[in-house]
């Protein structure tokens, strides 16, 4: 490896194998007119919003959502089983999100069957929502799973109808004008602070026992929150959009 200077900044060359690539830079190492990074208030609590981000559910109603009739009561929103899944009125690409959730206290059903719901990015790429705590189902499809394609690296399941969180970093999936796929999506999870998938290149859309393929979609979409028939509770979402 071998560092040049050029008048529009560093530009590394490297060689492998007899072949060469080489990187230029906007801005200098150290560089002091590179603009500094926009100030953002955190939340009081780790788990709160910063100020920049959008909430989506803070307890009081579903005003940033549409779908199904669920309840909203003590400052949580709950699954009214069938009646259907809901999303976000508002679309989004990459983006960090933060959502708070809680299985039902009195275990009913075992397998995919006890508490389940999930999380779907884009309306299509779905982190798995289920009770995992003491509770064994095919890896790919528990708590934290990248349903049908990743199971979470460890299972770090509360007890049931205690408090779990999701704080999941999503990049967009970029497709062609003509519909190729140029960069699949990806997407890391830590579950109750515990990172569960380590920047995992989504296979494409989920489906229920069949592989992931990709479709072309737009850029931005909503996100979902399933329906499966489990009185789930949620509460403190918010999304922060990302540029990609």
């Amino acid at each position: 490896m071998r560092y040049v200077k050029s008048s529009v900044g560093l530009v590394v060359v490297l060689s492998l194998l007899g072949c060469k690539t080489a990187k230029t830079y906007q801005w200098g190492v150290h560089d002091a007119n590179r603009p500094q990074p926009v100030v953002v208030t955190p939340g009081k609590e780790n788990h709160l919003p910063p100020s920049d981000a959008i909430v989506l559910f803070d307890g009081t109603d579903l005003s940033a959502w549409q779908g199904g009739q669920w309840k909203v009561e003590n400052g949580y929103m709950e699954v009214v089983p069938d009646a259907g899944s809901i999303q976000t009125k508002q679309a989004f690409g990459s983006c960090q999100l933060h959502i708070e959730w809680a299985t039902p206290e009195v275990v009913v059903g075992q397998g995919q069957g006890r508490g389940n719901s999930g999380v779907f990015l884009m309306g299509r790429y779905e982190v798995q929502i289920l009770d995992s705590f003491e509770n064994p189902v095919y890896p790919d499809g528990q708590a934290a799973a990248i349903y049908g394609q990743n199971p979470p690296l460890v299972n770090v399941s509360r007890a049931p109808g205690q408090w779990q969180a999701y704080d999941i970093i999503f990049k967009r999936p970029v497709f062609s004008d003509k519909g190729k796929l140029i960069a699949p999506a990806t997407v890391t999870v830590l579950h109750n602070g515990a990172l569960v998938q380590n920047h995992w290149v989504i296979e494409g859309i989920t489906y229920h026992k069949e592989r992931a393929t990709y479709e072309p979609h737009g850029d931005k979409e909503p996100i979902s929150l399933q329906d499966h028939g489990n009185p789930m509770r949620f509460r403190n979402i918010w999304i922060r959009p990302l540029n990609d």
